[in-house]
């Protein structure tokens, strides 16, 4: 395990359905590494951040390691769990 704690955040709408799937896959990978899976609704976010929905609002879920884009649509666990331990 890596020393330096990473940040993993989902990228979400109500009513995702690919989005909680997305969730449920990212909760015990996280685990394993002693994070918590931040959620980050793009259409509750786009009254502050609304360049955030017109990034990704058209591709979710999408899942961000340390604020920056690593998989969107599946979860890509072998990699995602190979970025953790760096």
């Amino acid at each position: 395990m890596s020393d330096r704690a990473h940040t993993v955040t989902l990228l979400t709408r109500n009513g995702c359905g690919l989005c909680a799937v997305a969730l449920e896959q990212l909760r015990p990978i996280c685990a394993d590494f002693g994070i918590e899976v931040e959620i980050a609704d793009v259409d509750a976010a786009a009254a502050t951040d609304p360049g955030l929905r017109a990034e990704y609002g058209d591709r979710l879920p999408v899942v961000l390691l340390d604020g920056r884009e690593h998989s969107y649509f599946d979860v890509d666990e072998p990699r995602l769990r190979l970025d953790l331990a760096r």
